[in-house]
């Protein structure tokens, strides 16, 4: 287990600094693609569309467009991170097929190393969206300690999600072209750009089958609102989860069997 461990940080840290490698600014890119996109789309949402949002207390809305973008910027970083490791999983097997061919090394690890660089990507984001939401609200509640407990049901999902297209990937190399359209239409059907109190009464329920719906809502109470997460959503979804990466984790295990012979 302790082999496995120092393998996926070994791998991880590969897998982040190789991403930037030749670039001019290196892995200060993990820094300035967040500012570039919070500025991008404060701009867009929040100057252009002039967009508002209504706050937890439903007595009043964003004022700001500063306020505004941080609210937006706080669901992309959960978005960013599910889009991250489901899209480049059906490509990770392919894409290391030496791996494959060395018996004694554990493939399955692949999709929780590329789950492990998206995370330090969110990190990072998220440290960004901090300075800004103290600027902006004049301080950070006391219940983002609760980000990690309330992101945690979201990484085991998307491991499950990973190993499954990962070992589909395999068999169907078009799935990474079916995956593209489908993380921008999961991006707009969920509340990382409008409220779920915007929608129609009787739409509202059907909001929670997309799964960054509940992370997202919940992230933004702790991380921005100082609201508590919704403990029932979060515990539901939690054992869903859990179901999703077993699922996931086990028709990996009976596939790989025949990634050498594809491969």
């Amino acid at each position: 287990m302790t082999r496995s461990m120092t393998l996926i940080l070994t791998l991880t840290s590969r897998e982040v600094v190789g991403r930037y490698r030749g670039s001019t600014f290196g892995l200060l890119w993990s820094l300035l693609n967040p500012l570039l996109m919070l500025a991008v789309y404060t701009f867009v949402f929040g100057v252009v569309m002039k967009s508002r949002w209504t706050m937890p207390d439903q007595q009043s809305a964003t004022h700001s467009t500063g306020e505004f973008a941080v609210i937006l910027f706080c669901g992309l970083i959960v978005f960013q991170f599910f889009s991250e490791v489901v899209s480049l999983a059906p490509g990770l097997i392919v894409g290391n097929a030496n791996y494959v061919k060395k018996i004694v090394f554990p493939i399955q690890i692949l999709p929780v190393v590329s789950a492990g660089a998206a995370l330090f990507h969110a990190a990072v984001s998220l440290l960004v969206l901090l300075v800004f939401a103290y600027v902006v609200f004049g301080h950070v509640p006391l219940t983002i300690v609760l980000a990690p407990v309330v992101l945690a049901p979201l990484i085991v999902m998307v491991l499950g999600i990973a190993w499954a297209l990962a070992s589909i990937g395999v068999y169907f190399r078009d799935m990474s072209q079916i995956v593209a359209p489908l993380m921008t239409a999961t991006m707009f059907l969920s509340p990382v750009f409008f409220q779920r109190a915007s929608l129609p009464t009787w739409l509202q329920p059907w909001l929670s089958l997309n799964p960054l719906a509940i992370p997202v809502e919940n992230f933004r109470n702790v991380v921005l609102f100082g609201v508590q997460p919704n403990w029932m959503a979060l515990g539901s979804y939690s054992i869903i989860a859990i179901v999703m990466a077993f699922l996931g984790y086990q028709f990996f295990q009976k596939t790989r069997r025949g990634f050498a012979d594809v491969l």
